[in-house]
């Protein structure tokens, strides 16, 4: 009780620091007393701490649009992980490795590469809102097939859930490789960069058309703690205690793939954040998702910008892409999972 009592606390002040120091990290230092000032200076209140006019142009202009992108799609990765975790009752669930990120990535390409001739009415209508839509319904698409797929009798089989994922990764990876041998070189380049993830598209224009899809899934979902809950005991005795499990199951599949469609959009595939983040706080405060999905969105969104600040500066003045600093960290872990299980010889 001691330690779930904490741990959220904790866990915004990690927020709160790595938030600072990536704003403040970079070719143009600002320290963490300067970053504050500029903060605080936009809010017409004026602390005696000396800045120049570059360094609050790189701040605003720059730093922190990257920086909340990154808070954002962190927070919607790894929240979205611990929901589809508790959904399916596999601790080796993640948004990548079901294929709703392949799929999100699908609907994305398809704006960039053809929306000029298939979506051109939608893409007027909608506006800087439409590669989010589509990142969300194709995610949307591919969630329901996995779930589906893996159903036997009303139980979810775990093999079968990463077989079907494996499966449809693999379908909207070919769908998307098609549409990108019809990208232009310049649409090409894009994509290929992109589809390792990166932050380094943010702007303003980009938190604007994100933001309202990611904070109200993540605001959502984490009401969704105590029906989640209920799915441990089983579905068949989540039921007979009054939860609406086939509702519950819709709305969470619905908000997942709208949070990591939304976060695909912008910043491409960022692998393994989902699987990571949840693992670590259930061996830290156990899995009550009244704790575990606000603690998973707060730890994600911190992860993601320090993982951003080693993308960027390891390097510089070359920049990786936030995906390989993910995955690297990712892999292993996932693998020290599976051995975990093996151990345990869990069977869901």
């Amino acid at each position: 009780m001691r330690k779930k009592a904490v741990i959220i606390p904790l866990l915004i002040l990690l927020l709160m620091a790595a938030i600072v120091f990536g704003c403040g990290i970079g070719a143009v230092y600002i320290s963490p007393s300067q970053v504050i000032s500029i903060l605080f200076n936009k809010l017409s209140i004026h602390l005696q701490v000396e800045f120049t006019t570059q360094q609050e142009a790189v701040l605003l202009a720059i730093r922190l649009p990257r920086v909340l992108l990154g808070l954002l799609v962190g927070a919607a990765l790894a929240i979205s992980g611990a929901a589809l975790q508790g959904l399916f009752q596999n601790p080796l669930t993640e948004p990548g490795l079901i294929g709703v990120s392949s799929g999100a990535t699908l609907g994305a390409v398809a704006v960039v590469v053809m929306g000029q001739k298939w979506f051109a009415g939608v893409m007027v209508v909608l506006g800087i809102f439409t590669l989010p839509v589509a990142s969300f319904i194709t995610a949307l698409v591919v969630t329901i097939l996995v779930y589906r797929l893996s159903q036997n009798g009303g139980k979810t089989i775990v093999s079968t859930v990463l077989l079907a994922g494996i499966a449809l990764n693999a379908m909207a990876a070919a769908l998307t490789g098609m549409l990108i041998y019809y990208a232009s070189d310049a649409q090409l380049r894009s994509i290929t960069f992109w589809t390792l993830g990166s932050l380094g598209g943010a702007t303003w224009n980009t938190i604007w058309a994100v933001a309202p899809f990611i904070l109200t899934a993540v605001f959502i979902l984490v009401k969704m703690s105590k029906p989640l809950n209920a799915f441990a005991l089983g579905e068949s005795n989540a039921a007979y205690i009054g939860i609406r499990t086939e509702r519950i199951k819709q709305v969470i599949i619905v908000l997942t793939a709208m949070a990591v469609g939304a976060s695909v959009a912008v910043s491409g595939i960022i692998m393994f954040v989902g699987l990571i983040v949840p693992h670590i706080l259930r061996l830290i405060s156990g899995p009550d998702n009244r704790s575990l999905l606000p603690s998973a969105a707060l730890l994600g969104a911190s992860l993601l910008i320090i993982a951003d600040i080693v993308a960027r500066t390891v390097f510089h003045p070359a920049e990786i892409p936030i995906g390989i600093v993910t995955s690297l960290i990712g892999a292993p872990f996932f693998i020290y999972i599976l051995l975990n299980q093996r151990k345990k010889q869990v069977v869901f």
